[in-house]
């Protein structure tokens, strides 16, 4: 005979806990600002002067144009390049990990303090080069592998890019042989022109006759 307790329905799951975002310790602010500082000299080498070196046709020509391209590219691979490296301290985890060798640290400190005599532990710089070195042999084969196919698509496009150069460097030596052989034939028919408009005058002036 069923209970009253067994006609009830399950009780519900509780609800997951929202994820908290994590605060960086000392070591993760640092690595965060030495990246932000390494991006930032990456993007001051596409400043104007060194991108208008490489296209002096279209600076000298388009440069208002060619000044957005470049700011929009300088901000376009700035934006790509941050959610790069946020998606990958995610997804690694890096932030909680530095944190808790933060922690590991200042415990080691303690205990050694604590007890003199204890064994001393190894020195931080080990510790992390010991936590860190997997993941960072990893990660350097993953950028390797995408700097090579940035390296490849950029071959690609400087060619694209000097294949139009050449082409318009040709449109314009046409366009500017075009306007001297239209100089060249005024310059030469000008003597004729003065002789047709005086025989012209005259014929007009014969035809008239005497008044």
């Amino acid at each position: 005979m069923s209970t009253a307790n067994d006609d009830a329905a399950p009780a519900s799951p509780p609800l997951p806990e929202r994820p908290t975002a994590v605060s960086p310790g000392p070591r993760a602010s640092r690595l965060q600002e030495l990246y932000a500082q390494s991006l930032r000299r990456t993007l001051g080498k596409l400043a104007w002067d060194n991108f208008a070196e490489c296209y002096p046709t279209v600076a000298r020509r388009a440069q208002p144009v060619l000044r957005q391209v470049q700011s929009q590219m300088v901000e376009k691979l700035g934006d790509k390049c941050e959610k790069e490296f946020e998606n990958i301290m995610a997804a690694r985890q890096v932030i909680p990990k530095l944190n808790n060798l933060e922690t590991l640290v200042a415990d080691a400190a303690q205990r050694r303090a604590a007890d003199p005599s204890a064994t001393p532990s190894p020195p931080p710089e080990d510790i992390l080069t010991a936590h860190m070195t997997p993941a960072l042999v990893a990660h350097q084969s993953q950028l390797n592998a995408r700097l090579q196919t940035t390296q490849s698509q950029n071959a690609l496009l400087f060619d694209e890019v000097q294949r139009q150069r050449d082409e318009i460097d040709g449109l314009l030596a046409q366009l500017e042989a075009a306007v001297a052989d239209v100089q060249g034939a005024n310059a030469a028919l000008a003597p004729v022109v003065s002789q047709i408009a005086a025989e012209a005058t005259a014929a007009a002036a014969a035809a008239e006759g005497p008044r």
